[in-house]
This record gives structure tokens, sequence and C-alpha cells, in this order.
């Protein structure tokens, strides 16, 4: 059996396995939610569960945009969410992204990683950060804590939570 040394292991490696662990615990939250509670929020100033489970679904983008792309400019871009109209769309939706952002991780070399990536609105910078500092921070980081939200409003509507980082009351493991 073949270990990982030093040279065979690169940033993109942990980061490949990162996010395959944990887009499949995303996908357990998606799968759970259904149709008739996409609209619900639970505080006005939240968004709609369908808005956050898209949102949580759309932002491993980020993944690929930080490993092919030296910036983002919101600037000029015409952006729409996108409105899954069955869960299944929206898993499907998941998916592709991760299909995408996994790939993209797997073409991406140490020294890329190195490199800065900015995020702005035209000449408004709001950060400039090594693009391994914006996988883990702006990305991986932002995602698992809105699948964080999202498990509440599944609590918040009696829909079984999956396990996360550990046993669920919900799953019968604890």
């Amino acid at each position: 059996m073949e270990t990982a040394t030093a040279k065979s292991f690169n940033i993109a490696t942990g980061l490949i396995a990162e996010l395959t662990h944990e887009a499949a615990t995303t996908r357990k939250i998606l799968e759970r939610i259904p149709p008739e509670k996409f609209d619900y929020k639970p505080h006005e100033k939240s968004m709609t569960m369908i808005r956050l489970a898209w949102h949580v679904a759309d932002m491993v983008d980020w993944v690929n945009e930080t490993c092919t792309k030296d910036e983002l400019n919101f600037e000029g871009m015409d952006f729409t969410p996108v409105e899954p109209k069955t869960t299944a769309e929206l898993v499907e939706f998941h998916d592709k992204k991760v299909a995408a952002a996994l790939e993209a991780l797997k073409n991406t070399s140490d020294e890329d990683m190195h490199k800065d990536w900015t995020l702005r609105n035209g000449e408004q910078v709001y950060f400039t950060m090594t693009k391994i500092a914006t996988l883990r921070t702006m990305c991986f980081n932002h995602i698992w804590h809105h699948r964080g939200q999202l498990s509440v409003y599944l609590r918040l509507n009696d829909i079984p939570v999956p396990e996360i980082y550990g046993p669920s009351a919900d799953e019968g493991t604890m």
C-alpha cells in the first residue's frame, strides 16, 4: 500500500478531501427540504429556506472562481439567482457545482494556491488574500456557516436533521 508523501500531497489534495466530505453532508440536508417548505423563513430578516439552500449550493461555485481566476468583480455582472422548483432540481444544481469545484481544485497547483485573489465591486476592493486563504475562509467556512443555518431551518420545521459532525438525535444514533 502506497502512502502519501510530502511530494505527492499538495494543498488541493486536502481541500478535495474536505469538500468531498462536506458536500456529501450538505447534500443530505438539501435532500430533506420539501418544496412545501421552500417559502419558510424564521424571521423577517432571514432568507427563505429555498433561497438559503440555493445560496449554500451555489457558493460552491466560488471554489471554481477562486481556482481559475485572480479576482471576482461584481461590477457589470448580471446575477440572477436560480429558483429551483423541486428538491431534485436543488440537489442536481448542488451536485453540478461540486463536480466543477472538485475539477478546478484538481487543476490548481500549490504555486497558484499562493497567488493573490481579489473580491471587488469596480474600484471598491473588499479583500485581497491568497487563493488558499480565500478558499478556506470565503468559500469553505462561509458555506459551512450557511449550511449550519439551514440545519436550524430543518429543526424549526420538524424535518429530521442528518448527522453533520457527529450523531444526530433524529438519526437514532445518540
